[in-house]
């Protein structure tokens, strides 16, 4: 996903139930994180396996939720104690690599072949 630098994004700290799809989440952006739903931000949520992570955000006429799955490896997603984190687009670009947030320069990572 290009993630442009410039744009906000919000990330829901710790795990989410990613059973949640559009509403489920849009509601916790609502009430949870205290956001604009039309904010043309990007809203961040991770499951307790940091396998999986869903981006939800308003797409000029309607919501878009674009998903990533790793198969083998863990995302390094935040915990602390907030009700959400900003981060840049280069950080959450980051994270979707499999890269940790707080990294201080993007180094090129070596992928082990599976099989």
């Amino acid at each position: 996903m290009m993630v442009p630098a410039n744009l906000k994004v919000y990330l829901a700290p710790g795990a989410t139930d990613l059973r949640k799809s559009i509403n489920g989440l849009s509601a916790l952006v609502e009430v949870v994180m205290e956001f604009d739903l039309f904010s043309g931000y990007i809203f961040g949520f991770c499951n307790r396996n940091r396998d999986l992570i869903k981006l939800l955000y308003w797409d000029r006429n309607g919501f878009a939720l674009w998903i990533k799955r790793l198969e083998h490896e863990r995302f390094h997603w935040p915990n602390e104690q907030a009700t959400s984190i900003q981060v840049t687009g280069r950080q959450l670009s980051w994270l979707l690599e499999g890269l940790n947030l707080n990294q201080k320069t993007h180094a090129k990572r070596a992928f082990q072949s599976v099989g």
